[in-house]
């Protein structure tokens, strides 16, 4: 059956305090309604995003990506956000209705759902709660078969004891949306149109109502405020963890790592406390990472260590290479097998060669460095004449003194020794000493000054 999808993220969210519309805020790195819409196109491309308070703002975000968007200038509620939808959707297959304020929905409970949609059935997502304060109750017959939902502040006092609750999140025929939706009443205490409303309707036609359970409450929770942000966030590290640790990695405490996009690793690979995976990390086999690491679109060979307090971003570090402690790797920079970039260096485009080392203390943008070469502490490579950018090429068993500054375009050739403290201006001939600093002289008689 085909299915279609419509996510409500028309709601202002006031509770979060902010300016920015509640389905922005970020989970995981990203957006609520981002998590949504990536689930729901493991079913479709027939996607609706129904929008209204910051609709610019929602719209901009998703402004490359394939959806039907639908304005819903004025919350009468959730069958009235639905309604705006309608004309987009088919008159045939599924359609799921989810909301982008609720993140964390798996893929294998909606694909649950979505199997007890026929044309005579509908899919209804429910949870029991200890608490299940503030949500509408599933009311069920003497059969257990669902009869209505109650909301909460429409319930009786006995539908109040009642811990099954409704999430929201159902799968409709698209034939009986088209037709029932219109016939919605706001005869209620919000005097809002009630999706909920459509249980009544269906089990009035005959059309049974199947209902399916979460694996885990978590699933269908919905973001009203920073405090029920943060507790999500919270659990879905949780189960990135486990799944981690599942697969071979040893956190050192799983309750300190936060994975904000997608992150892969082999068998054997050690991480510290407080270290921060974001967009696409990549963890070869034996990769240790040190405590209060950023790594930003990164990839690590096998073996390598990554020390304490080390930023990596949009760079690629080899087999068995050592980086840090406070190191940072920016964008563009590729580190070979065996190499070292160690304290309080930074790189940027930077393309280092098999067991070459930056041990600390040096700048080393736009430039290229051969295998085997040693640059020594305070090392920049002056590659920004204030309006362009210049290359620096280090070959093959090159040897930069302590303190040196490389002014590109330059180059250090093949086995080319760099003395301490100097200017390098112009080409370091291969195999040969190169100085290049003030002559120091001694003043003879030279009187200290003194304090007037």
């Amino acid at each position: 059956m085909d299915v279609s999808v419509v996510v409500l993220a028309a709601g202002q969210g006031s509770r979060m305090k902010s300016s920015q519309p509640k389905v922005l805020h970020c989970l995981a790195g990203q957006p609520l309604a981002a998590h949504v819409v990536k689930v729901a196109r493991q079913f479709t491309s027939d996607i609706s995003l129904v929008i209204g308070h910051g609709a610019d703002q929602v719209r901009q975000f998703f402004a490359e990506q394939p959806l039907k968007f639908c304005v819903q200038s004025e919350q009468l509620g959730t069958g009235h956000a639905v309604s705006q939808a309608l004309p987009l959707l088919p008159k045939e297959g599924a359609v799921l209705i989810l909301y982008g304020d609720v993140p964390l929905t798996r893929a294998e409970t909606l694909q649950r759902l979505i199997e007890q949609v026929s044309d005579t059935s509908m899919g209804l997502l429910t949870v029991k709660l200890d608490d299940p304060s503030g949500y509408g109750r599933i009311v069920r017959d003497a059969a257990g078969r669902v009869t209505s939902i109650v909301e909460h502040k429409d319930a009786s006092t006995e539908q109040l004891t009642i811990n099954e609750i409704n999430s929201g999140i159902i799968a409709v025929p698209a034939w009986a949306l088209h037709e029932w939706l219109p016939t919605l009443s706001n005869q209620n205490a919000q005097g809002e149109y009630y999706l909920t409303d459509l249980i009544e309707i269906a089990v009035s036609k005959g059309v049974a109502v199947n209902t399916v359970h979460p694996t885990d409450a978590e699933e269908t929770l919905g973001v009203n405020n920073r405090v029920q942000l943060a507790q999500l966030e919270r659990w879905h590290q949780q189960q990135i963890a486990t799944e981690l640790m599942t697969q071979g990695v040893t956190l050192m405490d799983p309750s300190r790592i936060d994975v904000r996009g997608t992150l892969s690793a082999g068998q054997d690979c050690l991480i510290d406390v407080n270290c921060v995976f974001e967009g696409t990390v990549t963890l070869a086999d034996n990769v240790s990472i040190g405590p209060n690491c950023v790594l930003r679109n990164a990839t690590i060979g096998a073996g390598s260590v990554i020390e304490a307090n080390t930023l990596i971003d949009g760079a690629s570090v080899g087999a068995s290479a050592q980086v840090g402690p406070f190191a940072r790797l920016r964008p563009g920079t590729q580190l070979a097998d065996n190499t070292k970039v160690g304290n309080f260096v930074e790189t940027k485009k930077a393309i280092i060669g098999v067991g070459s080392k930056v041990n600390h203390l040096s700048y080393i943008g736009d430039t290229v460095i051969g295998s085997g070469s040693n640059i020594g502490a305070g090392t920049i490579s002056c590659n920004y004449d204030g309006v362009n950018k210049y290359a620096t090429t280090i070959g093959n068993n090159a040897f930069v003194g302590s303190n040196s500054t490389l002014v590109a375009p330059v180059t250090i050739s093949d086995g080319a020794f760099v003395g301490a403290g100097s200017v390098i201006t112009k080409t370091a001939p291969a195999d040969q000493l190169t100085i290049g600093r003030a002559r120091q002289i001694t003043v003879a008689k030279w009187q200290k000054p003194v304090k007037k």
